[in-house]
């Protein structure tokens, strides 16, 4: 089933990426609530979180994995397909209360995200459960991504729950104002799920040592929390120094320069000339 999943992540990521050469082709706003940028940028987020789950999900021992992936992938689907039909009838997605189509276009939209709330939430118990089959240090990435992934749903939530409220009080066009603020919070913890345990993926391969590995992924989770934090931070006092975007960026840049140090750690290691005694 594994492949089915990867699959599906992948035409998602596709789906992004052709709207996004429909706004670069066609033009409009980057910005706002009617934008191409929404199914490119939810196409690619949710495309990688598909092949991230599947991905990750192999090492965390749970029950029922395979229909878990199955729901996280079939949800993200939904998603995704219902913030590009919006998109091409050039009305908002979220919030969107003004027909009968609209109102249960963004009913299945929150839905859809209390089910991936509830599978983070089951995935991120179950990886803090004693698995013998890892090293620490994957251990410890594994933990730290299903954490920060939790932390970016529960944004999520406050996002769709702040908006949902300036709905039901008549404020609609301010529901989109006040969700989106929380932006940079939910975008910058939503990927950690795959660049820390990608990172111990690496660190396994280029560096020797175990100890030295879990050091350098606990130094990668601390960069990658100690950013996140300011991030969201700011979000939290209405201050944006950094996009989404930008922001998951530095995330990743900070861990691919530690992936470049364990590189270079572990060719120094073992160039080290043997000493006879």
């Amino acid at each position: 089933m594994n492949r089915l999943w990867y699959l599906i992540g992948v035409l998602l990521v596709l789906a992004g990426l052709v709207h996004l050469g429909v706004l670069v082709v066609g033009g409009g706003p980057w910005e706002g609530a009617v934008s191409w940028r929404k199914p490119f940028t939810f196409g690619v987020s949710f495309g990688l979180s598909v092949l991230t789950l599947t991905w990750v999900a192999q090492s965390v021992r749970v029950r029922g994995r395979a229909i878990l992936v199955g729901a996280f992938a079939l949800a993200s689907t939904v998603e995704v397909a219902l913030i590009t039909v919006q998109a091409w009838r050039g009305v908002p997605s979220h919030f969107n209360m003004e027909t009968a189509v609209d109102t249960a276009i963004a009913r299945t939209l929150a839905a859809g995200g209390g089910v991936l709330i509830a599978i983070a939430i089951t995935m991120t118990i179950a990886a803090f459960r004693p698995n013998p089959d890892l090293t620490p240090s994957h251990r410890l990435a594994v933990r730290a991504g299903f954490a920060t992934l939790l932390v970016a749903m529960a944004f999520g939530a406050v996002m769709i729950a702040r908006g949902v409220v300036e709905v039901v009080t008549g404020n609609q066009q301010l529901a989109y104002t006040v969700a989106t603020t929380l932006k940079p919070a939910h975008a910058v913890f939503m990927h950690g799920v795959l660049l820390l345990p990608a990172l111990s993926w690496f660190v396994a391969r280029a560096v020797p040592t175990e100890d030295l590995r879990l050091r350098l992924v606990r130094l990668a989770t601390w960069a990658y929390v100690a950013v996140a934090i300011a991030v969201s931070a700011l979000a939290l006092t209405g201050i944006t120094v950094v996009d989404p975007s930008t922001a998951s960026v530095l995330c990743a840049g900070a861990i691919s320069g530690l992936a470049l140090t364990a590189l270079a750690l572990g060719r120094i290691q073992r160039a080290k000339p043997i000493e006879l005694t």
